[in-house]
């Protein structure tokens, strides 16, 4: 039978790893375990980010101290958004998420045991915790790509091309993979707009954006990168390939119909390519792609040109 001093000893050691954070995990009954707690904990955690992904992973980790979950997925198409959490279950409950009949996305639970009627009433309670967070979130979401985006021809704006262009290099080097660019540049865009106003090239800036954008694969980024001049960023694309990608932009643009008061007008466009250096830098790579669309509209235009 052990002493009363050498009890004491074991107690107080184990009562001072607990106090500096060691030892077991805290009991149950410390964490919350009311509906009103939880609610409460969430309305405080939920207002701490205006990310969709560390909002709904702050819900998902709080709401299981009162409901168990194996799964949380949420989809919001308008924002192209589309987040998971966890492993998926058997059963699940979905619930489409609005406030005053602005949508929010849907969110689905999903758990391997049927819900119950307390559970789903509690998970239903616990969701109107979410809704102005997540509605902050998905503002500041549209807020955050319309600074990306030029608002004329929906391509990448200069912000976006800066920010995209050394990523794409870090990772072309980190994978080993290639990595072109394509600058392109639409010819005698000025007698457009001397000849058919500033609306009609507005609407040929528009048209040529979306050719462009129609003859690219998903992973392929377009940027305006000036006044008629777009980037065309294309990853694990080498030489070869970004001169015939190159080629058919060219044809798709030069064969589209482009009107102007109701008569068609004639256009067509160059391109420079580089294809990165082991090394280089984003603002070589840049420059030799703009030299090339150099040559290329001294050369006579209506051409590709490719750097050396």
């Amino acid at each position: 039978m052990k002493s009363p001093s050498q009890t004491n000893a074991i107690d107080f050691d184990s009562a001072k790893l607990q106090r500096l954070g060691f030892g077991q995990q805290p009991r149950i009954l410390e964490r919350p375990i009311s509906l009103a707690q939880v609610r409460q904990q969430l309305v405080l955690q939920l207002q701490t980010s205006l990310e969709p992904q560390r909002i709904l992973g702050l819900f998902f980790r709080e709401i299981q101290r009162l409901v168990t979950l194996d799964a949380l997925s949420y989809q919001h198409k308008a924002s192209d958004l589309r987040l998971e959490f966890g492993q998926r279950g058997h059963h699940s409950i979905s619930y489409s998420l609005s406030h005053e009949g602005e949508h929010l996305g849907e969110l689905t639970f999903r758990r391997n045991q049927r819900f119950t009627e307390q559970e789903q009433g509690n998970l239903e309670s616990l969701l109107s915790a979410l809704l102005f967070p997540m509605r902050n979130a998905l503002l500041y979401r549209v807020a955050t790509q319309s600074a990306l985006r030029d608002p004329l021809t929906d391509t990448g704006n200069r912000v976006a091309m800066d920010q995209t262009l050394q990523r794409e290099i870090d990772m072309s080097r980190r994978h080993l993979q290639p990595l072109s660019l394509l600058m392109l540049d639409i010819d005698h865009f000025k007698c457009i707009n001397d000849t058919h106003g500033h609306s009609a090239g507005d609407e040929v800036l528009k048209a040529v954006a979306a050719s462009i954008k129609g003859q690219l694969r998903n992973v392929d980024m377009v940027f305006r990168y000036g006044g008629e001049e777009f980037l065309i960023l294309l990853s694990n694309t080498g030489r070869e390939a970004a001169a015939m990608v190159g080629e058919r932009l060219r044809f798709a643009t030069q064969t589209r119909e482009y009107l102007a008061d109701g008569k068609s007008i004639e256009l067509t466009v160059s391109l420079g390519c580089s294809t990165l250096l082991p090394g280089e830098s984003a603002e070589s790579l840049l420059r030799r792609a703009d030299s090339a669309l150099y040559v290329a509209k001294r050369e006579g235009r209506n051409r590709l040109a490719m750097a050396g």
